[in-house]
Order: structure tokens, then sequence, then C-alpha cells
């Protein structure tokens, strides 16, 4: 991937998950809202400068970001969203 936000902008990948219900039956991610936890796979540099972000997120992490947040693109026929740091709600810890 060549893509490199810019300033306090992250580049994320939606995190895929399969749900079963009780009863077995396993539902694909296309039958159900979009998740709103993802993989960080780009930070820009505005966040990486700054004293109080730098180390509040890095690549890797998984984080949970607002519903309606972020612009959506596809690069070699992988999904990405931009989001700005601010639209970053929690960083899921292990």
């Amino acid at each position: 991937m060549n893509l490199k936000p810019l300033e306090d902008k992250l580049v994320i990948k939606k995190i895929e998950v399969e749900e079963t219900t009780q009863s077995g039956i396993v539902l694909p991610s296309s039958a159900k809202e979009e998740p709103n936890i993802a993989e960080i796979v780009a930070i820009g540099s505005g966040i990486t400068e700054d004293e109080k972000k730098k180390d509040q997120v890095k690549v890797g992490d998984r984080v949970v970001f607002s519903k309606y947040a972020g612009t959506e693109l596809e690069l070699d026929k992988e999904k990405y969203t931009i989001i700005k740091f601010s639209d970053i709600l929690a960083v899921v810890e292990k």
C-alpha cells in the first residue's frame, strides 16, 4: 500500500468479524451492520510529531471509531478508510 495520510489523519482497515447465531447460522459481514473496529495501517505526521498524541496510537493497533467517520476508498482490491484522529473513540487492548 502506498497511501500516506496527511496531518492528523489515519488510514484504517476494518476488521471483518463473522457472527454465529445461537442456532449455528453464520452471518456474513454483508448481512449485518458495518463493524466499528479497525486496525491502523498508517498514521499522519501531525500525530507522530505531536507530543500528546504520538504515544496514544501506533500502526497495528485496533481501535474503535465513530460510526459515520471518514472517507472510504479501495486500493489494490483492499478497502481502507481515512479518518481524523478525533474520530478514534478507544484503543482495543489485548
